[in-house]
């Protein structure tokens, strides 16, 4: 059977390779291989990064005769390719590996693509991808996102332009009702994520004039999608792209939730869904339930080594809550006690403070006293260095940057609700009267946390935990299991920071 076959082969490979830092690579193997033998799609949470366990299911791919799907993020796919190519060139194994967007019925090789067209061809039928070839999801954390944003329908400035200029004898209309938005989409205050919702009068505003141009025939294809969408999916409506300079912005619509929309692919063919992290249950139910998953899906869950992958956690107690004025001083007084310790290795240290006018204040501060050695939001780092950053910052950039020896998290990383689409999906939840902390904000942050201490744990290195509410809040404990296994101490030992 192909389970045996792919054990031993993978084995025999990593043992050629001398790679063996990952113990999970041949039960997860013989779990895909399987997968792929029976059609039962899968969920795997790895615990660990692709790099490392990728083989895991690279294998199987390799030696099956079936076609398969791989779905993997843009920048990976080349790393992907090659590690494919590398095995079967080991194996003696000659089946075809292609990047590509599309491909044709009768394909019989290993196809690479990305999360946005895999979903776009799925959710609009559009028949790039032949049916019931299995297929795996690779870097699956962000999948709900990724099919809200191919589901997100968006019209710019030139196409206000190409409306007015088509049917000018509704130009006036047309300029009236822009006019009427510019002057709400900029109007004072301002946010950091350049974006605002649309609602209430405004929405109603841009509602009745694509329903009377949509009456009388005067509507462009892309604003009669636009209508189309937003009758249907139009949960969240907000303005993007929003250029002061130009009174330019972008007018987009999306579901709040894309459950309904994505939960009839699943049947298309079957699916290996892996990530690091994606709940922090085993059977994963809210990431299945946001997905539509079927309940008969086979979940798997591999836990990191105690010995090799623990964290040493540093949660001081009683520090300031982060809404409070006492709590930017206590942040600052730890991190100066940290980077004391800590520069010693000379490794790199990060602070996550996601609050940007709070980012600037701790930045400013530590440069005053540690010098040009403390960077914000900066890749090009000399080895010893002080790497202050949003979660954003270091979620894009952590694999091209040195695995710091210390780690330090200001404040947990849930959804602002001063982001308006952030808002909208609350909105949404509790229309239905669902919990939105627990089965939104609170998922969100774990993953976060989970994703930015990969590398740090395979390191065992330091994680410092400086919000309180961790320790004060109910919700808690579920944010420390998380972080199991670990060494926590509520001091400063001076020996986690021996070189």
């Amino acid at each position: 059977m192909i389970e045996a076959e792919v054990h031993s082969s993978l084995r025999d490979f990593l043992r050629a390779k001398g790679e063996s830092s990952w113990p999970h690579n041949l039960t997860m193997a013989r779990l895909v291989a399987r997968a792929m033998r029976v059609g039962r799609s899968a969920l795997i949470q790895t615990g660990t990064r692709l790099e490392r366990y990728c083989l895991s299911y690279l294998a199987p791919c390799a030696i099956g005769s079936e076609p398969v799907i791989i779905v993997v993020p843009s920048d990976k796919r080349e790393l992907i390719r090659d590690r494919i190519a590398e095995f079967q060139n080991w194996l003696g194994i000659d089946k075809e590996i292609r990047i590509a967007d599309t491909i044709e019925a009768d394909f019989r090789g290993i196809v690479l693509t990305s999360h946005h067209a895999w979903l776009r061809d799925r959710l609009d039928n559009s028949g790039k991808f032949p049916k019931q070839i299995t297929t795996i999801i690779d870097s699956a954390e962000d999948l709900e996102e990724r099919a809200r944003i191919a589901l997100t329908t968006s019209i710019a400035g030139r196409d206000w332009q190409e409306l007015s200029q088509k049917y000018p004898d509704f130009g006036d209309y047309i300029r009236e009702v822009r006019i009427k938005l510019t002057k709400t989409i900029f109007a004072p205050p301002k946010n950091i994520y350049q974006s605002r919702s649309i609602a209430g009068a405004d929405r109603e505003i841009l509602i009745n004039l694509l329903r009377t141009l949509t009456a009388k025939g005067a509507i462009t294809p892309i604003f009669a999608n636009f209508w189309r969408e937003l009758q249907t999916k139009g949960d969240i409506l907000w303005a993007s792209s929003i250029s002061p300079e130009t009174g330019q912005f972008t007018l987009s619509v999306a579901p709040a939730r894309v459950t309904s929309s994505v939960s009839q692919i699943w049947q298309q063919q079957p699916v290996v869904l892996i990530g690091s992290f994606l709940d922090w249950e085993n059977n994963a139910p809210i990431y299945r339930q946001e997905l539509g998953i079927q309940e008969d899906i086979l979940c798997l869950k591999f836990s990191p080594n105690r010995q090799s992958e623990h964290l040493q956690l540093y949660l001081p107690d009683r520090l300031p809550l982060p809404n409070t004025s006492q709590f930017k001083d206590a942040l600052i007084q730890q991190m100066r006690s940290l980077i004391n310790l800590a520069s010693k290795t000379d490794r790199l240290i990060v602070l996550l403070v996601e609050d940007v006018p709070l980012q600037s204040q701790v930045g400013a501060s530590l440069a005053a006293e540690f010098g040009s050695i403390v960077r914000v939001e900066q890749t090009n780092l000399p080895q010893k260095s002080i790497l202050v950053s949003g979660w954003e910052f270091w979620r894009d950039h952590q694999d091209d940057l040195p695995t710091p020896h210390l780690l330090a998290i200001a404040t947990l990383p849930f959804p602002s609700l001063e982001n308006p689409l952030v808002a909208a999906r609350v909105a949404c939840y509790k229309s239905k009267r669902q919990d939105w902390f627990r089965f939104y904000l609170l998922p969100t942050a774990v993953r976060e946390i989970q994703r930015a201490i990969l590398a740090l744990r395979e390191s065992q290195g330091i994680l410092a935990l400086l919000d309180n509410r961790v320790e004060r809040r109910s919700y808690g404990n579920i944010i420390l299991n998380a972080l199991e296994p670990c060494a926590r101490i509520n001091y400063i030992d001076p020996n986690w920071f021996e070189t």
